[in-house]
């Protein structure tokens, strides 16, 4: 079976995220992951590998450091990485990336495609569901199991208020959701392993495309923090004048009631 994962590498959850002059999210000394979604994705590339056979490839793209993060899901288990690494990445949207995906993933050979559902930095939840329309493959997202049987797929997804059972013919886009495994940590062994295992970088030209091919239907003119929040406030006394005063804020500060 050739299962290809696609990646992407996130600012790491515990991040403080800075705004620059430009009222862009400063890079800085931030530490970069895998997207956590994704690494749901990866763990069900490589055990559908173990049970069924085959290669795992991952894919991805981003500046110099993505290839930090394929090498650690190559310390997980995978065989191979595919990097595509250009400067024109930093200008496009999720339209235009899943275009770049879907031309560095229609070269190679897949059977089924996995990624997580959901960025932890945009949260578009866009490119997958956009890379299978471009590859003309059905795709199923938030899966929480994937039941293989030849060419057929049985997946489970989270609905609102429950799940949802879609069977679906390979090859096909599937998402992963929380609870859908547990991802393991790469090993030692693992880790001097993913050193000599392949990984292909590329540019957008050598896919065939051009920066006019790939004009954002969207762009994002800057970022802001959210407001802080205030301090709670502590109310002295004993329980009834507490209450009365507590009321009172409630009315006349916060106006609730």
């Amino acid at each position: 079976m050739n299962i290809i994962v696609c990646i992407k590498q996130t600012f790491d959850t515990e991040a403080k995220i800075v705004l620059d002059g430009n009222g862009k999210i400063d890079p800085n000394g931030v530490n970069l992951i895998i997207n956590p979604y994704d690494e749901y994705a990866i763990e069900e590339g490589i055990r559908l590998k173990e049970k069924f056979g085959g290669d795992v490839t991952i894919v991805t793209m981003g500046g110099p450091r993505a290839q930090e993060a394929v090498r650690t899901a190559l310390a997980m288990g995978a065989d191979k990485g595919v990097v595509v690494n250009d400067p024109i990445l930093e200008g496009t949207d999720e339209w235009a990336n899943a275009e770049i995906l879907a031309k560095a993933v229609a070269q190679l050979p897949y059977d089924i495609i996995l990624s997580g559902r959901i960025a932890i930095d945009d949260g578009a939840s866009q490119i997958s569901v956009r890379l299978a329309e471009a590859l003309n493959i059905p795709s199923v997202t938030s899966v929480l199991k994937l039941e293989v049987a030849g060419t057929q797929v049985t997946a489970t997804r989270e609905i609102d208020g429950g799940t949802e059972t879609i069977e679906v013919a390979l090859p096909a886009v599937f998402t992963a959701q929380k609870g859908l495994n547990e991802p393991r940590y790469p090993s030692v062994a693992g880790i001097m392993k993913a050193k000599k295992k392949p990984l292909k970088s590329m540019a957008v030209a050598d896919l065939g495309l051009a920066a006019g091919d790939l004009a954002s239907k969207m762009s994002v003119q800057k970022y802001t923090l959210p407001t802080a929040r205030q301090a709670g406030q502590k109310i002295p006394g004993d329980a009834p004048q507490a209450a009365k005063e507590l009321a009172r804020l409630l009315h006349e500060e916060a106006k609730v009631l």
